[in-house]
Parts: C-alpha cells; sequence; structure tokens
C-alpha cells in the first residue's frame, strides 16, 4: 500500500480539482479512462486523467484510500466514493464549497451524487479486509511459523494480542469469500505472474511465505523500496528452489560440520570444546553467505564469533588445518617461548584461499576473543572499517564483515547496542553488516523468559532498521535460502541485516556440564531428535538427488581426513601462537629481509617542519571561510606561540600528528567531543559560521600527497568505540590510533576492552597493537567524577616484577624494556615530551599500546610550555626529567628528593619557590612509568647521596600512582633508604566533591612534601 502519510511532510496531494484541472490541460492522453484504476475485482466508472506519472499517483492514492480513506484530501474522498457508486463518466467529481466559516462542516455533510449500493459498500469492504488480511501476514506471519526444531519454543507474543488469524471472519470476510477471485496490490508479490487469485489461494500463498520454516520481520522499515525487496524475495512463487548441484553441496558441508563434532567426541570425549552439535547447520550457512558475497565482489571477509562452534568454523569455513587444531588438545604440547596462549576455543586466524563456488581469491580472518561473548563485535567492525580503508572500499563492495551471535548474549549485552548505532555513522560505518545468531533458546542454565524482556532475541537489531530472518535450522534448504537473501541484502542497500538461527545445543552449555539439572524437559525432547545431516540425508535419499552409499562414502571420505590430520597432529611437540594469527602484517618486522634493529631514532624534527606546522595550526587554509571570533583569537596565540618559537599541548600534538602525516602515516583520532576537545583547546575541525556544515580541516592541507588525517566525534560510546578504535588499530602498524575519553575515568565502561584486548592481547594471541589512549587526569576540585583517569589499574596491570632489578648495562635498555613489556603508560609534564612519545610510538621497531594521562589545567598552564629547541633532531622523550635547577648544581646540600609525575610537579615547584627551598628540595619527573625507567632513577638517587627520598602524588595514597613506584624504587637502591609518602589519605572516593576540602587537602600534600622534619617520627 503507498503510504501518502509517509511523504506527506515532503508532498502534499493535490486535490482531485486541481488534478482535474490539470487533465484538462492534455486532452489527448486524457483518452485514457479511469477504469484503469482497479479496485481488487470491481471495475470502475470512467473519469479522465493524465496518463504515466499522474496515473500512478492517482492509482496508489486510490489505494490509500481503500485502506483508509481519511488518508486522502475530502475531494478526493467523494470522487473515489462517487465513482465507486457508479457515478457517470465526468460527474464523480464535485467542487469543494468555497472558504468560509461554514464551509469545512458543510463540505464534511457533502454527500455522493449516486447513491451507495450495499452490494458496492460491501465490495469496498472485502477490498479492505483482503488488504487487512495480507498486511497481517506480512507483519506477523512470523508469530505462528514453525521456527523451533523441538517444537516447545517459549517465545511470547501476549504484548501483541492481535496476531494472524486463519479465521477469515476475524477480517469480516466469510466462508462463501474463499473462492472469490480478488486483484492483488501492489505491496504484495504471492501473485508472481498472476494479478488475481482466489481468497483461498491468497491465504495458502501467504502462509508458504510467512508460516513455514521462515519467519520475517520487515515490516518495521520506514523505507517502502526495502520492504518491496524483501516481499519480493519471499513472497514470489517457486522461488525457493535449488538444483541437485546445490543439494549434494549443501549435504557435504553438512557431513563435515556433523562428522568434525563427532571426530572430536570419539577422541577427546572428557575435553571441552564448545561443540556445534544441535546447529551444525551453521557452517553450510556461513559457506553460503561467504559464497554469495565473493560471487557478488567481496574478496576479504572479517568475522567475529564467540566459543560455540568455533573449532569448526575454523575448520570447516576459514579452513585451519586439521592438525594444527587437533594438536591443541594434547595435555603434553609445550608452550611457545612468546606469550602465555590462550584455550583453544578463542584463538582466530588468517587465511587467503580460493573460493570453489565463486573460483574467486577469498581472504577469511576470525578475530580471537575472550569469553565475554559480545565484546569482539566492535573489534571486527573497527577492524573491517580499516581494511575498507586502505583499500579504497569506500562503499564496503570488497571487504565486509560477519559477526556471529548466541541468544542469550545477543539480547543482554549492551555492547550489541552500541555496536549497531555505530553502523551508520559516517566514521564508523562498516556499509552493512550480517549478523548470525545461533539461537540454542537458552543461555547457560538460563531459560529466554529468564533472560531478556522481549519476544525474540534478536529484537535490538529493530532499533536500526534492520531486517530480522528467523528459521528453522532444522531445514537447511530454508536456512541457505535465508542466507543468501542476507548477503545479497548487504551488497544490495549497505545495511545491516540479521538471520536468527533457531537451534538447540545438543549438549550441556559444554561437553562437561549437565543440563538436566535446570531444563529437564527440553533435553528429554532434545534426546529423542533427530539429527539435522540424518534428517536431510533421508530427504535428499527420496528424492533420488544422492542414493545411501554416495551418501556414506561423503562420510567416510571426510572421517579419513579427519584420521590422516590426527596422526600428523602427534608430530607437533611445541604450540607455535603464531600459526593463529588473525592480523599478520606482512614486511613490518623485517627490513631487507633481517629483523628490525631494537633502536629508536630521535624523534625531534627540523624547525622548518615545526615553523611550517604550526603557521598552519594558526590559520583557516580555505578560501571565503568564517570562523568564530573566540576561534579566531585562539588561532592568533598560536601564531604568536610559534613566533616565540614556543608550543603548548594542542600545538604539540598537531605538530607530532602533522609531521607523522608527511612521512605517510595516516593518524585516526576517535572519541566523545574529540574535534574540538572536551576543554576547546584542540580544534581540528573549524566550522563556517554562515554555511551549514561546512567545516575545514587544516591538518590536511599540511602537504602534498600527505597521509590522510581522520578526526571523528563519536556516539557516547566508550566501550564500543574504544572497541571499534582498537580493531581499527589491528589492520595496520603504519597508522596512528587515538581513542581520547571525554573524562579519563569514562574508561572504566570501557574496561572490558582494557582488561581483555589491550592489556593482555600480545600475551594471549600474540598480536601487537599500538592503540593510544588519551585519558584527561588531574586533581582540579571537579569532584570525584571528573579527576581520575585510575592510573592504578592501568599500573597493577603491568607485566613488569617490582622486586627484580633488570640488567641496566644492556644495550638499547630502553628500548627492550619496551619490547618485554604489555603496554606503556606515561603522564607526560610539558608539551615537548608528550610530541616525543606520540611520534615515537610510530618510530618504534615494533607495537605496544600507549598509555596516556593527559592533563586539564595544563593545557593553558603558562608554565606547561615547550621551547623549539627541545623539539629538535637529535632530541628523544624523556623517561625521567630530572632536577635542572639550583638543588642539581649542589647535590650534595640537597636533603629531599621528590619523585613525582603530572600536574603536580608545578605545585611543588611553586611551594618550594614560596618557601625558599631550591637549593634543599630536588624535584624529579617520572614521565615513563611503565616500564618503569630503572636506570635512571638510579643515576638520580645517586646523584643526592644525603637526600631522603619520596614520592609526592595528588591522588589518595590507595590510589594514583605510590603502590606501583615505591616498590620499583625500593628495588633500585637495593632497599637501602625508605621511600616515604607526601599526598592525600586513603580513600574510596577518587576525590572530593567540595572546593574547601580539596584545597586543604592540597596544602596537607605540600606541606608534608617540604617539612623536612616530617618523616623522622617514622624513622
Amino acid at each position: 500500500m503507498f503510504h501518502l502519510r509517509t511523504c506527506a511532510a515532503k508532498l502534499r496531494p493535490l486535490t482531485a480539482s486541481q488534478t482535474v484541472k490539470t487533465f484538462s490541460q492534455n486532452r489527448p492522453a486524457a483518452a485514457r479512462t479511469f477504469g484503469q484504476i482497479r479496485c481488487y475485482t470491481a471495475p470502475v466508472a470512467a473519469e479522465p486523467f493524465l496518463s504515466g506519472t499522474s496515473s500512478n499517483y492517482v492509482e496508489e492514492m486510490y489505494y490509500a484510500w481503500l485502506e483508509n480513506p481519511k488518508s486522502v484530501h475530502k475531494s478526493w474522498d467523494i470522487f473515489f466514493r462517487n465513482t465507486n457508486a457508479g457515478a457517470p463518466p465526468g460527474t464523480a467529481y464535485q467542487s469543494p464549497l468555497p472558504l468560509s466559516p461554514g464551509s469545512l462542516s458543510a463540505m464534511a455533510r457533502t454527500r455522493p451524487l449516486v447513491e451507495a449500493q450495499p452490494n458496492v459498500d460491501k465490495l469496498v469492504e472485502d477490498h479492505l479486509a483482503v488488504q487487512s488480511l495480507i498486511r497481517a501476514y506480512q507483519v506477523r506471519g512470523h508469530h505462528i511459523a514453525k521456527l523451533d526444531p523441538l517444537g516447545i519454543s517459549c517465545v511470547n507474543f501476549d504484548d501483541a494480542p492481535v496476531t494472524v488469524s486463519s479465521n477469515v471472519g476475524f477480517y469480516g470476510l466469510d466462508e462463501s469469500d474463499l473462492d472469490k477471485v480478488f486483484h492483488l496490490p501492489t505491496t504484495t508479490f504471492i501473485g508472481g505472474q498472476e494479478s488475481a487469485l482466489p481468497l483461498r489461494e491468497i491465504i495458502r500463498r501467504l502462509e508458504m511465505a510467512y508460516c513455514q520454516h521462515i519467519g520475517v520481520e520487515f515490516m518495521f522499515i520506514n523505507d517502502l523500496e526495502q520492504c518491496q525487496w524483501i516481499r519480493q524475495k519471499f513472497e514470489t512463487p517457486g522461488v525457493m528452489q535449488f538444483t541437485n548441484e546445490e543439494k549434494r553441496t549443501l549435504l557435504a558441508r553438512l557431513v563435515r560440520s556433523t562428522r568434525f563434532e563427532e571426530f572430536l567426541q570419539r577422541k577427546w570425549s572428557s575435553e571441552k570444546r564448545f561443540g556445534l552439535e544441535g546447529c551444525e547447520v551453521l557452517i553450510p550457512a556461513l559457506k553460503t553467505i561467504i559464497d554469495k558475497s565473493s560471487e557478488n565482489g567481496v574478496d576479504y571477509v572479517i568475522m567475529g564469533m564467540p566459543h560455540r562452534g568455533r573449532l569448526n568454523v575454523l575448520a570447516n569455513v576459514i579452513r585451519k588445518e586439521l592438525e594444527q587444531i587437533f594438536c591443541q588438545f594434547d595435555s603434553k604440547l609445550e608452550a611457545a617461548d612468546e606469550g602465555s596462549g590462550d584455550v583453544k576455543y578463542h584463538l582466530g586466524m588468517y587465511h587467503r584461499r580460493i573460493n570453489r563456488v565463486t573460483d574467486r581469491n577469498i581472504t577469511l580472518s576470525l578475530v580471537a576473543n575472550p569469553s565475554h561473548l559480545e565484546a569482539a563485535d566492535p573489534v571486527v567492525m573497527g577492524k573491517t572499517k580499516a581494511e575498507q580503508f586502505y583499500c579504497g572500499d569506500t562503499e564496503g563492495k570488497k571487504v565486509m564483515s560477519i559477526l556471529l551471535h548466541g541468544d542469550a548474549a545477543f539480547a543482554g549485552q549492551g555492547i550489541v547496542y552500541e555496536t549497531f548505532h555505530l553502523s551508520d555513522l559516517p566514521s564508523y560505518t562498516t556499509h552493512g553488516t550480517v549478523h548470525v545468531v545461533v539461537n540454542n533458546q537458552i543461555g547457560f542454565t538460563t531459560d529466554p523468559r529468564m533472560a531478556r524482556s522481549s519476544p525474540y532475541p534478536t529484537d535490538v537489531a529493530r532499533v536500526v532498521n534492520a531486517p530480522i530472518f528467523h528459521v528453522n535450522s532444522d531445514d537447511p534448504e530454508a536456512v541457505m535460502y535465508v542466507c543468501k537473501v542476507a548477503a545479497e541484502w548487504r551488497s544490495t542497500f549497505h545495511k545491516d541485516v540479521v538471520v536468527d538461527l533457531v537451534c538447540y545445543r545438543r549438549n550441556g552449555h559444554n561437553e562437561m556440564d549437565e543440563p538436566m539439572f535446570t531444563q529437564p524437559l527440553m533435553y528429554k525432547q532434545i534426546r529423542k531428535q533427530k539429527p539435522v545431516l540424518q534428517k536431510y540425508a533421508e530427504l535428499l535419499v527420496s528424492q533420488g538427488v544422492v542414493n545411501q552409499p554416495e551418501y556414506e562414502e561423503e562420510i567416510s571420505k571426510y572421517d579419513k581426513i579427519c584420521e590422516e590430520a590426527f596422526t600428523r597432529s602427534k608430530d607437533e611437540k611445541i604450540l607455535h601462537i603464531k600459526h593463529w594469527l588473525d592480523s599478520p602484517w606482512p614486511g613490518f618486522f623485517t627490513l631487507d629481509g633481517q629483523p628490525r634493529s631494537m633502536t629508536c631514532p630521535s624523534t625531534g624534527l627540523t624547525e622548518d617542519i615545526l615553523t611550517h606546522i604550526g603557521n598552519v595550526a594558526s590559520s583557516v587554509p580555505v578560501e571565503d571561510f568564517t570562523i568564530h571570533g573566540g576561534l579566531s583569537r585562539i588561532l592568533k596565540t598560536r601564531g604568536e606561540l610559534v613566533k616565540n618559537r614556543t608550543v603548548d599541548w594542542a600545538l604539540a600534538e598537531y605538530m607530532a600528528f602533522g609531521s607523522l602525516l608527511k612521512e605517510g602515516i595516516h593518524i585516526r583520532l576517535s572519541g566523545q567531543d574529540v574535534e574540538r576537545g572536551t576543554f576547546s583547546h584542540r580544534h581540528h575541525v573549524l566550522h563556517d559560521q554562515n554555511v551549514d556544515k561546512r567545516t575545514c580541516i587544516p591538518m590536511n592541507h599540511l602537504w602534498p600527497n600527505q597521509a590522510p588525517y581522520t578526526v571523528c566525534n563519536s556516539s557516547l560510546s566508550e566501550y564500543g568505540v574504544l572497541g571499534f578504535e582498537l580493531g581499527f588499530a589491528m589492520a595496520s602498524p603504519n597508522a596512528l590510533v587515538l581513542w581520547e575519553a571525554q573524562f579519563g575515568d569514562f574508561h572504566n565502561t570501557a574496561q572490558c576492552i582494557i582488561d581483555q584486548f589491550i592489556c593482555p592481547g600480545q600475551a594471549k594471541w600474540v598480536r601487537q597493537n599500538g592503540i593510544v589512549l588519551l585519558l584527561p587526569h588531574g586533581m582540579e576540585g571537579m569532584g570525584p567524577e571528573h579527576s581520575s583517569a585510575r592510573p592504578e589499574r592501568f599500573l597493577q596491570m603491568c607485566n613488569d616484577d617490582p622486586d627484580v632489578l633488570p640488567d641496566l648495562k644492556e644495550a638499547n635498555f630502553d628500548i627492550n624494556q619496551l619490547y618485554d613489556c604489555n603496554w606503556v603508560v606515561v603522564n607526560c609534564s610539558t608539551p615537548g615530551n608528550f610530541f616525543h612519545v606520540l611520534r615515537r610510538q610510530i618510530l618504534l621497531p615494533f607495537r605496544k599500546p600507549l598509555i596516556i594521562f593527559t592533563p586539564k589545567s595544563l593545557l593553558r598552564h603558562p608554565e606547561a610550555r615547550s621551547n623549539f629547541d627541545e623539539m629538535l633532531p637529535g632530541t628523544h622523550f624523556q623517561r625521567v626529567i630530572p632536577e635542572d635547577g639550583p638543588a642539581a648544581q649542589n647535590p650534595g646540600n640537597v636533603k629531599r628528593l621528590l619523585f613525582c609525575t603530572g600536574k603536580v610537579y608545578y605545585d611543588l615547584t611553586r611551594e618550594r619557590k614560596a618557601r625558599d627551598m631550591v637549593e634543599q628540595v630536588a624535584i624529579t619527573r617520572i614521565e615513563q612509568l611503565s616500564p618503569f625507567p630503572f636506570d635512571l632513577l638510579l643515576q638520580e638517587v645517586q646523584k643526592y647521596p644525603n637526600a631522603e627520598l619520596a614520592w609526592c602524588q595528588e591522588e589518595h595514597k590507595n590510589q594514583g600512582y605510590y603502590d606501583y613506584v615505591k616498590p620499583r624504587l625500593r628495588t633500585t637502591i637495593s632497599r637501602a633508604k625508605p621511600v616515604w609518602y607526601a599526598g592525600r589519605d586513603p580513600a574510596a572516593a577518587p576525590a572530593t566533591g567540595n572546593k574547601k576540602t580539596h584545597l586543604t587537602e592540597l596544602q596537607r600534600l605540600l606541606d608534608t612534601a617540604f617539612d623536612l622534619d616530617a618523616f623522622k617520627n617514622f624513622s
């Protein structure tokens, strides 16, 4: 049905008067009659109208009127009533009364010229009834589809009391209407080449389309073309047909899927493997999606999935060598030197092979993931976006993603919602993902009625208008058809789509679990359930597609493949995780065929480059572009800094980014409000004040042939967006990918990505990643929520040993330290050092995650400035910035050596000057906290032999850096001296919400730091 209401805001329908006037201007074309606009059964009296588009317009309006007479102009309502009532040609139109105080009520009282006959009214009602019936099947047919292979579905539609009714009386029809022929509307394809069908046949075809083993949810989509596309795919008679060859291929894939699980069960019956039993159809389903996508031009598919069925997918979809999978079950297999590894059903894989169906090369990547079931979703999206970006695939025609989900996790995990809402955002879209839900109809032991508030686990997908195809997994051909349609949808509309495989879990949560404890009735039914392979094989034998010996030969052939691989697997003695890489970086770790040197060149730049970047950063490189007056002042201030050979924090970042772009390094900065910067310091995107949506990114106007700079405000998400950026950084080592939290503590809602991927990723999966986290941090008196980025959490997860002093004489000690650590944690106190650490991140011969606690008040602090001299060739990132004042000139007179990091340094220097203690107290800044700079700190301690050692921080004692720094400092000096503490007392909250209390605590901190008798009571 044409929805005039949908476009009412854009187009006001013509009144009957306006249309008739238009008709009279083209009399020859008006020779056609209104009889061409048909109701479903009754001929309509003639009335002149225009041909072509106007004819279609009137016809659609007529259908809209049949559905709801109030949906058209009142004059059209009268016109159609008169026509249906048999008014002679040319007389159906009645001119509306002139507008006057009583005209509206008079119009409402206008009567048709010809009184409608009872039988005509009945015809109109019948037509509306049939339309309602068709629509009911399209909207709610899935409610009564036979989706559950167990026949015990607990899907509850109590919230939708009106469902499809096979009783035609419900729609105002009766039994005598079943054999009456009705013309079909344009919103259904059940007629095929026929334009009219008996009601009985209409119902039968609707039942076949919507109420068998496929349930289609799509009528919530607000795009008419997309709805019509889906209707055509499922309503057209005979559309779900397969050739005998396709059926044999499907059977062979089911054999591999089923026999793989049975082989593992025979060989390792007491091992957990999270097998696929009960949803063996997943393997042919995935292969069908890949085949169809490959046929449509895709040559790279990136996949993410939970643990159930992962080994089967690795073996029969990715085509991982079976012996590499089987050797994982050997308890005597020794671990490789590199990494701690992970359990076999968490590992990923990357493989390029020929797709035998399309004879095209296809690259398949299965991303490794933890047991946090949906955590890999945004990671897969980010990796897909990166691969599309680097190959210039702006429409997603070459690279795509497939995400597998469990039903309980799909409904229960908020990250699913966050990921869906990235799907159409300009800087995050991957142009459509195929989601496949392995719907076990149970969680671990939790019944769906206790696990979700929606009828289906897939209802979350409705928020982005993704069509949802439910399918009974015991009907392999229905599954294959749905998967073909899903792949075609993604190729056609480049939007997300969901395939809901309604299946069951033959074993418990794992092979060692007893499901009868909690779901006895379900598992009694499962015990009786014939496996899908057996069912389908019997069907094909009965159809004569294969015979029994051919089927048995297919089984024995695959069993032999498994046995031979099992024999070879016994030769494997060491687990090489590198065989399981999901993101290889060919050529990065070698140079001219040799391993890259463990060195890092100077991160400084020539003054010409610094000046050029600074000048662009302080200008608008686009003509006729009006910026905000306040921004003009900011750019002017930048220009003055450049003239004075000085940088602040924003300018240092600009110079680091700009120089890397010149060297061909793509930079991507993402997060909430990063374009301007939370604290209005960055302004990397300029907005024209007079032209809506006209923007300028000066960073992209720095050099000819430079690498692109991507800066993008994200949705208000941390978990999803950080996962996305992590995935983006996986794709290439030659990119600087940064995620900035709006405030540092906001990373806690992305803690899963940090704990499960960023911190242990290399140890578990030998996957290096150079992602950078920018976390604004500092006690500014703003309350507990916007103060601490929780550095203690990051430091606690560092893998260096606090009690072991490394070999400080080792060549390239600092670089080797970086190579051995799991991530780098820094808190820079100067813009120049921030500049260097960003450049070092790319110039290192390897990649490590970089955690930077960035400032807030220091962004504009007059002392937080760096001179160009600190950034010229030959300069490097300073892991430690030693005292360089009067205390350093006479180190023997120094009575106290304060160690600190970050913003508190400026509070300490101000207080030291106010107390006139610049010769008695030395202050050393630790800029790189992890890996810990043992070598440089030892030099500092030895330089001040008579000084007490104290760690000073603005964070509370049980937070911040103290618990990390103290034991390492003690190890550095062989525990020769105590390391005292000057800072806030332990507390539950990160900071006080009272400004006065904040200042009192800060003064107490400073008093302790500079009271040279403060620690005598503890001696």
